[in-house]
């Protein structure tokens, strides 16, 4: 393992944060919420700590896929630890642990939050709440290369270690001017959903907010009630339209800005995430008429948004949907585990991978019964290695194993199974709200210490698609 370089690349990346809270250090400055000092004490330890990593020199520029993955593992947790620092300094949030919860849930774009009072926080710290929403939403590595391409050989292992999806594709040769073109459609995206609630009488700072939790698919408002607080029809569509977009692979969008309309709109993954966001979004409408007087428009109006919240594991809310029928809240619950596309802002399993599993399963019965035919399993037309097959697999078996781990150790606090259960799952696939305690109503406050760090891990876990964690406690990956 290549130390030296670690810590080297782990500097630089520690930097770049730094570096993104002078963004809502202005803001507080300009409307004067009293938060300035703590954001910019915070900035100078950020900025102090990633210089003096960055000037250890390594002794070879060798980047292997593990060191790729231990870079990933260790800048999430360090960013999210300083990234904490503004909230433990202004003493909004008193408790180090809770810090590093609400940081981790802002960067890994889940949006459980710690905070009972949410509009007691200055204007200052609730902008760099959700800024580090879009700033992970994509992730602080690709950022990082966006900004340094002099990051280190073979950065493809640190786009692979940190994009979400069973693989990563590169859409030029060099890794920098990929994330700068991902970074680009990233931006685009943002500025135009900006523009679009700015068009719904919706004032420039909590446009801006608003696009930060949307984009990452995070969640974090500037409201006690979310979205409801705008009661604006215009408002939920518009953000639940961009929260979809926002949850297709990205790489999609790149195809179709070169006018390569059969690679995008043929993608089978597109296809089916669509259907199952619309055909839930159609199941819950219908299901929760009698709540809307039964206006059908209405309902649909309240079911999609809530579908597309939960899909692209954004975690948004209309309205409290833990009051809805049991079949839209286990529909609803479903969609948690699926989650958006390969390549996207969102979390979850991703449906690329619910694809892959579904026809592997059939292949399997197809074995059973023609125990000498050749069976291949197909994804857009492409025969889909072993390999990934493999991978998927046993993304799987962990993500359950790990899912059912949790739920144990939260179960110490003696809450309801429903509250343990949906909240582990809604922080590993980076959801934010789940049902009961931990509903659209509520938050992770009552959890203790020990619980806050479990889910926090769950949340990195979850952000970073398992393995890169995972490999911290792998004794093999630090031998050389």
């Amino acid at each position: 393992m290549n130390k030296r370089l670690i810590l080297h690349l782990v500097g630089n990346v520690v930097r770049v944060c730094g570096a993104l809270m002078a963004l809502p250090l202005i803001v507080s400055l300009l409307l004067r919420s009293g938060d300035a000092l703590a954001l910019l004490v915070s900035m100078l330890i950020a900025l102090a700590v990633g210089t003096a990593l960055s000037l250890v020199q390594p002794r070879r520029d060798t980047l292997r896929a593990r060191e790729g993955f231990a870079i990933v593992a260790f800048s999430w947790i360090v960013v999210s630890f300083l990234g904490g620092l503004p909230f433990y300094f202004s003493g909004y949030v008193p408790s180090l642990v809770d810090c590093f919860f609400e940081t981790v849930s802002g960067f890994t774009t889940t949006g459980a939050t710690i905070l009972t009072d949410v509009e007691a926080l200055p204007k200052g710290l609730l902008f760099w709440r959700s800024f580090t929403h879009w700033a992970g939403g994509m992730g602080v590595l690709v950022l990082s290369l966006a900004l340094i391409p002099k990051m280190g050989a073979r950065s493809i292992h640190l786009m692979r270690a940190e994009s979400p999806g069973p693989s990563t594709d590169k859409l030029v040769p060099r890794v920098a001017n990929n994330a700068k073109i991902l970074y680009g459609i990233y931006v685009g995206l943002s500025v135009l959903m900006v523009l679009a609630l700015l068009l719904c009488r919706m004032n420039l700072y909590d446009a801006l907010v608003h696009m930060f939790g949307a984009a990452g698919t995070g969640g974090f408002g500037t409201y006690g009630d979310s979205i409801a607080h705008f009661n604006s029809a215009a408002v939920d569509i518009v953000i639940g339209v961009f929260m979809a977009l926002f949850g297709v692979n990205f790489s999609l969008y790149y195809f179709l800005l070169h006018r390569n309309w059969k690679a995008a709109l043929g993608n089978s993954e597109l296809r089916c995430y669509v259907g199952i966001l619309l055909g839930v979004t159609g199941i819950v409408a219908l299901n929760i008429m009698p709540l809307y007087n039964g206006s059908f428009f209405t309902a649909l109006r309240y079911s999609f948004f809530q579908a597309s919240s939960i899909m692209t594991t954004t975690g948004y809310a209309t309205a409290d949907f833990d009051l809805w029928p049991q079949l839209s809240r286990t529909l609803l619950v479903i969609l948690m585990f699926i989650g958006a596309s390969a390549g996207s802002t969102g979390g979850g399993i991703k449906v690329v991978r619910v694809q892959l599993l579904l026809k592997s399963m059939v292949r399997d019965i197809r074995r059973t019964v023609h125990p000498k035919s050749v069976n291949t399993v197909k994804l857009d037309g492409h025969t889909v290695d072993e390999g990934i097959l493999s991978g998927v697999e046993g993304f799987f078996f962990a993500y359950m194993l790990i899912l059912l781990l949790a739920t144990v150790i939260v179960s110490l606090d003696g809450f309801s199974f429903e509250t343990n259960f949906t909240a582990v799952v809604a922080t590993l696939s980076n959801i934010g709200p789940g049902l009961g305690m931990v509903g659209p109503t509520g938050n992770f406050s009552a959890f203790s210490d020990l619980s806050k760090l479990v889910l926090s891990m769950c949340m990195l876990i979850g952000r970073l698609e398992i393995f890169p964690i995972l490999m911290l406690f792998a004794p093999s990956a630090w031998k050389r």
